[in-house]
């Protein structure tokens, strides 16, 4: 095993945007690649650590941008300023995630018949958003992930698979929010699954998570849980 990383520039509308590619370098020709869209504060730590994992399992893990090159929130305010706007513009947000899908796919270490997206939080919202453009990509997960309607894919089907990973004592998403979820997945005809976990909260994932009045806690046993699922699932995607 070579694990080597190198970070991908790419554009959109002229602006630039900064991936990060990691792979197992003792693999030789094209591999499945799985994208990792970040959480609020933009490509980050936790992103490129689960690109890691994927390329030791044998796959391209790409942490992808969607602030634009060297652009990353510090702080809640400054996250918060660099979400809000696309995750009110979904038809913008879901064509900076389908261009990001195409850049991958041009990559020469890649199979572009072999895609999936996953993402956390923000991130997990983003992986939805792509399936629910009708994509065809072979998989998407989400983790913690928000759930609500872009209001601009009813009636178009999934070809996707889905695969939700989901706090039950997440305050940012409810039981009911779950629930329509899956209405929203069978009317378009999806391959679908969610995984709740009973007594965790958002942003599970993250190690740094820690502040349980703003309902984010790290539980290491729901993140290992979700990872052994992930990795079932992308077998079966790309099987």
């Amino acid at each position: 095993m070579a694990i080597s990383a190198r970070l991908v520039e790419y554009a959109y509308a002229g602006k630039a945007f900064e991936g990060l590619l990691v792979i197992d370098g003792a693999i030789f020709g094209k591999r499945p690649a799985v994208l990792i869209s970040h959480a609020w504060a933009g490509r980050g730590p936790v992103e490129e650590s689960y690109a890691m994992r994927l390329a030791e399992l044998g796959y391209a893990g790409f942490a992808l941008d969607l602030y634009g090159k060297g652009v990353f929130g510090k702080t809640t305010a400054e996250c918060q300023a660099l979400m809000s706007p696309l995750a009110q513009d979904r038809p913008h947000l879901q064509e900076l995630l389908l261009n990001a899908v195409e850049a991958v796919k041009k990559l020469p270490e890649v199979d572009p018949s072999k895609i999936a997206v996953m993402g956390f939080c923000f991130g997990g919202l983003c992986s939805l958003d792509v399936a629910r453009t009708g994509a065809d990509v072979k998989g998407v997960a989400s983790f913690h992930g928000l759930f609500s309607t872009p209001g601009n894919t009813k009636g178009r089907k999934i070809r996707a698979k889905v695969i939700a990973f989901h706090g039950w004592d997440d305050p940012m998403v409810k039981p009911d929010d779950v629930e329509a979820l899956g209405a929203e997945l069978t009317e378009a005809g999806a391959d679908w699954q969610i995984h709740a976990y009973g007594g965790v909260m958002h942003a599970f994932t993250n190690p740094q998570a820690n502040d349980p009045g703003f309902g984010t806690v790290y539980n290491e046993r729901a993140a290992d849980r979700s990872w052994e699922s992930m990795k079932l699932f992308l077998a079966e995607c790309f099987g």
